[in-house]
């Protein structure tokens, strides 16, 4: 499982026009779920976007979390950040997880995720999205579990 996080100062996706889900200062996370994840990874992976240090302290130094902050997440699946890249000019989809998986296991970082934190938005899956934010630094770290 891998997240795309980016400290945001706000972001919003929007299908067909319409805003399914925005928030202000927080954290955009590009999802992409591979074949051997499952609840366990869900877990891990939501435990450090909850926790990861990205926002500043009083100093100005990366200690705070997202839970700290009190901070929106926006979680955006996204099955070509999944792709393997290492040969070639075209990506190859392998190395991201049948539709059926990657969509149970979303949804279930998606309730997860409000069922521990406050402020909490979704794209859609298998929708055509656009994702509008304003990185924040930038800052931007890929995890990986």
């Amino acid at each position: 499982m891998k997240g795309l996080l980016q400290r945001v100062r706000g972001a919003r996706v929007e299908v067909a026009g319409e805003i399914v889900g925005s928030i202000d200062q927080g954290l955009l996370v590009l999802v992409a779920v591979e074949p051997g994840d499952t609840g366990a990874s869900v877990t891990k992976l939501l435990h450090k976007l909850l926790n990861y240090r990205v926002f500043s302290d009083a100093e100005g130094k990366m200690n705070l979390s997202l839970a700290d902050i009190g901070g929106g997440l926006l979680l955006v699946s996204q099955f070509t950040l999944a792709a393997d890249t290492k040969n070639g000019l075209r990506p190859s989809f392998s190395t991201a997880a049948p539709p059926a998986l990657a969509e149970e296991l979303f949804n279930h970082l998606l309730s997860e995720a409000k069922r521990l934190h406050p402020r909490v938005e979704s794209g859609r899956f298998g929708a055509d999205m656009q994702v509008h934010l304003i990185n924040d630094g930038p800052v931007t770290f890929l995890l990986q579990i």
